[in-house]
């Protein structure tokens, strides 16, 4: 299964094709959107977008792990995470849009 990887250049590209944004209009348009996003999650805020899902950062506790490696145990600090929870209507329309590849054994 190969998988391509959608760029900023090729979201920039998208939003030229049919609006009358230039590439430096749709540029700062997204850059200003992920500016805004990443501001509101410092603050410790959620961002919700309809239809397609939720930011949040998560706090995580002091716990104990494990290396995988030594099998021995390990202390795993406190620390906050970033979380994406997607939309009911964003999960259906992916998951319509791109079927699952069967692997090859």
């Amino acid at each position: 299964m190969t998988a391509e990887t959608v760029t900023r250049a090729d979201l920039i590209n998208k939003l030229t094709e049919n609006n009358n944004f230039t590439r430096q209009q749709a540029a700062e348009i997204l850059k200003k959107t992920l500016e805004e996003i990443e501001k509101a999650l410092a603050k410790g805020e959620h961002v919700k977008i309809s239809s397609f899902g939720t930011f949040s950062i998560l706090q995580k506790k002091e716990r104990i792990g494990r290396n995988p490696r030594t099998g021995k145990d390990a202390k795993i600090s406190p620390r906050r995470v970033l979380s994406f929870r997607a939309s009911p209507v964003f999960k259906k329309s992916v998951v319509r849009e791109v079927p699952l590849e069967k692997k090859e054994d």
